[in-house]
């Protein structure tokens, strides 16, 4: 088959909703590749299957699975290896994590999201890496958030932007540890994102402060489309000379409010000019 991502095997983690996995999934089987996807529920995991394969793309699943408890993870490496015998290209994209303001947060509701959303990128990526090197190198996709590179007024993201912002750490360094053995690894940091599943929750907690796309300049909520054509670019031989950065995919809404990745507003730092 031909496309960007030609008989490439592309593992993809968290299919098994109606998000940016699915869409993924479509988008990349389409571009020719060759789609493992895991998914924390069996029935969500195989409607995605049956999804790609009836747009007449190559899918499997491997589901029900814990992406924090690395014995689970390695038995997602084991099948992709046993089934093709390679991997060409990891993208990390599921994440849980547990909507809770700071004052009322438990520890358990901290230690959930952190393991959800930064555990389980470090266990999947520590599986995957020897099985890419024995394919001749790759790329890895980690998924962050913009909520790692600036606070939000909607409450209950402190746990959440931790977690990203740790994702976007392990992305640089492990760009630096892996560079030798060919592979790149670069982070996707998208902004809000509705799709059928989180829809009522943004109507009830982001469209009253953000009407009509809020600061975007493109006025509007993130599609799960939107993200899945940005990391097939991460995915294909295109991004090849890409590597160690984080890609920000937010409708234009950082720059409309005089901000830059990092925190810097109008090249002002507190503190200090920063001209």
């Amino acid at each position: 088959m031909s496309g960007r991502l030609a008989d490439k095997v592309v593992l993809i983690t968290g299919t098994g909703g109606q998000g940016t996995g699915r869409a993924a999934a479509l988008l990349f089987a389409q571009e020719g590749a060759r789609v493992v996807g895991c998914a924390s529920s069996s029935e969500g995991g195989q409607e995605t299957v049956r999804l790609v394969r009836e747009a007449g793309g190559e899918m499997l699943s491997v589901d029900p699975v814990d992406l924090t408890e690395p014995d689970q993870v390695q038995q997602v490496i084991d099948r992709v290896e046993s089934v093709y015998g390679r991997l060409d290209v990891l993208y990390n994209n599921a994440a849980r994590l547990r909507n809770v303001p700071i004052l009322e947060m438990s520890l358990e509701d901290w230690r959930f999201t952190l393991a959800n959303e930064l555990d389980s990128v470090f266990l999947m990526t520590r599986a995957a890496i020897p099985l890419l090197i024995r394919s001749g190198g790759g790329t890895i996709i980690n998924t962050s958030s913009v909520s790692a590179l600036k606070g939000t007024d909607i409450l209950g993201f402190t746990a959440h932007a931790a977690a990203k912002a740790g994702v976007l750490g392990l992305t640089r360094q492990l760009a630096v540890e892996l560079a030798p053995y060919n592979i790149r690894v670069n982070a996707l940091v998208p902004g809000g994102i509705v799709n059928a599943k989180t829809a009522q929750w943004f109507l009830k907690n982001v469209a009253q402060k953000q009407p009509e796309g809020g600061r975007r300049l493109l006025k509007r909520i993130g599609k799960p489309e939107d993200y899945a054509r940005v990391a097939l670019f991460l995915a294909s031989d295109e991004a090849s000379y890409l590597d160690g950065t984080e890609l920000l995919v937010d409708g234009g809404e950082s720059i409309s409010r005089g901000e830059r990745p990092g925190g810097h507003v109008h090249g002002y730092r507190k503190g200090r000019s920063d001209v």
